[in-house]
């Protein structure tokens, strides 16, 4: 789960970079922005999930 968290992350970057730097693919921009909020969701529940099984 944690490799398929970081690949949505780097490829979300990408797609922002590539969507700022060109007007015309404006709309990577947008998902982007949604692939990065995706993983960054997975991320926190994974983060919370295993420190809530540990008893911290």
């Amino acid at each position: 789960m944690n490799t398929l968290l970081i690949v949505a992350g780097v490829i979300a970057i990408v797609l922002l970079l590539v969507g700022g730097f060109t007007p015309a693919l404006n709309f990577l921009l947008w998902v982007g922005i949604i692939l990065l909020a995706i993983a960054a969701i997975g991320w926190l529940l994974s983060y919370t999930n295993g420190h809530r099984s540990h008893g911290v």
